[in-house]
């Protein structure tokens, strides 16, 4: 089993405020990339994820503003009561389709987010073998460590694919420092740059490879918290969408997370609409303690736009904010960023930055990055209730209830529907999530749908957390 340290500190923080042994579904899919094939039996590779935790994991985490209580030691002990909903290993899944599906308590399945998107790379890897072998030597490279070179063997050695054995690429860790460097040297202060890409790794000692790169290229924080304690770093994180999620409310969820951890929190603003619903419901709660020291973080969309409205409301409230910035970071739009505090005479201490793919997959020779596919693990049903995320950006609304893949099997129309479990899929299709196979064929020019009840759930969402508008004068609640 995995250490409990072996996910990223926000898992930690959000289970702290929120309900740790409260019965969820999180999803797993690609938002983008084409047709990808399952090489493995899921249910078995999630069991092999799941973490076990000692004494001495809880005094580290508790040393480092994580103090973890009796409903997260319970959830984390509860691993019998996981349940993955899968297609078979063998089929082929489609952007926009959960490839499976992982309900238990909350705080646990939340916790396997890092490592199960790790699985990013092995689908890719497995896809390609399968659909364009001949693409196999552009696109793999050396690999950056031995494990990583075992992982790419077994795939290759399943899909019976025959390619020269991959090297280890000896530089990545030196391309890794120099990358963390010119991004310390563009903030001027290692202190406000911390990386958040243990997802974006193919395996989990790619990931403290490349935080030995970052440490030594300045970088001291990171989300990994086992990453933090083997490496002598600072473990960070406060807030991700599914908490968000959880409460329906930006203001509620904002409110719980202050309520019911000491530290210091960040506020991420854009779970349904960043400007009209979360800075208002952020601001308001700051104005309660204006010296608490909390932030605010956006996520997706044009970050500098934002900054100028926070920062243009926050000094009519005199408010003055801590602006944390992620999502899609480079060192050109960071250089970027930093024309904008010193317009907006930000102090430095005021804006913080994070990363990931920057710093964990873009200096690795492979070009299997999870950003190819915009692969997901996402909250789509809490106790029983549908949820789901909206964002500001095209494509990054996720799936609500208890997904699963209708597949054609005979007739025309999409190759794919994603319906909610429990309803019977119509004439030509079968259900593909649960199946012992793989069901119809490859369809390159594939559309997938949604079935009735997916809109319906979906339709009832947006209309409860993006009501229409009633008139001047009138309050709308998220």
């Amino acid at each position: 089993m995995r250490s409990v340290l072996e996910t990223d500190g926000y898992k930690l923080s959000m289970a702290e405020a929120g309900w740790p042994l409260r019965r969820e579904t999180f999803y797993f899919g690609f938002r983008q990339g084409g047709p990808a094939v399952m090489p493995l039996d899921v249910a078995a590779h999630v069991r092999t994820l799941l973490p076990a935790a000692t004494e001495a994991d809880y005094d580290y985490l508790a040393a480092h503003g994580y103090p973890m209580g009796a409903g997260f030691r319970g959830a984390i002990g509860k691993t019998e009561l996981i349940r993955v909903d899968a297609i078979p290993a063998g089929a082929i899944f489609y952007p926009g389709e959960p490839a499976f599906s992982v309900t238990g308590p909350s705080a646990l399945v939340s916790w396997l987010e890092p490592l199960v998107l790790q699985l990013h790379f092995r689908i890719q890897l497995a896809s390609v073998a399968q659909f364009e072998p001949e693409k196999l030597p552009s696109l793999l490279g050396a690999a950056t460590c031995e494990p990583e070179r075992t992982l790419i063997r077994e795939v290759l050695d399943r899909a019976k694919v025959a390619v020269p054995s991959p090297g280890i690429d000896d530089g990545y860790r030196a391309r890794v420092r120099e990358t963390a460097a010119a991004l310390v040297a563009a903030v001027g202060d290692g202190s406000r740059i911390f990386e958040v890409g243990m997802r974006s790794a193919s395996c989990p000692e790619q990931h403290l490879l490349a935080l030995e790169g970052c440490k030594q290229g300045g970088v001291t924080k990171t989300s990994n918290v086992f990453g933090a304690q083997k490496l002598g770093m600072t473990p960070v994180g406060t807030m991700g969408h599914e908490h968000v999620q959880r409460y329906g409310s930006d203001a509620l969820a904002f409110r719980a997370m202050r309520d019911r951890r000491p530290e210091r929190s960040s506020y991420l603003l854009d779970t349904y609409d960043t400007l009209g619903q979360g800075l208002p419901a952020a601001y308001d709660l700051m104005l309660e303690e204006p010296k608490h020291g909390d932030s605010i973080r956006f996520d997706s969309g044009d970050k500098a736009a934002q900054l100028r409205v926070a920062d243009a409301k926050a000094r009519t409230l005199g408010l003055e904010p801590i602006y944390v910035i992620e999502d899609g970071l480079n060192l050109e739009r960071t250089r970027a960023l930093e024309e904008v505090r010193r317009e907006l005479h930000l102090a430095p201490e005021r804006l913080f930055y994070g990363f990931g793919g920057e710093l964990v997959s873009c200096p690795s020779e492979h070009k299997l990055t999870r950003d190819r596919v915009g692969a997901i693990w996402k909250l789509c049903e809490t106790a029983n209730t549908p949820t789901m995320k909206f964002a500001n950006s095209p494509g990054k609304q996720s799936l609500p209830g208890r997904p699963v893949v209708w597949r054609r099997v005979s007739g025309s129309g999409p190759i794919g529907i994603v319906a909610q479990n429990g309803e019977t899929p119509p004439a030509g299709y079968v259900r593909l999530t649960g199946a012992t196979q793989d069901l119809g064929g490859l369809d390159r020019n594939a559309s997938v749908e949604h079935s009735a009840e997916t809109k319906a759930l979906e339709a009832s969402l947006t209309a409860k957390h993006f009501p229409p508008y009633r008139g001047p004068g009138h309050l709308h609640s998220a």
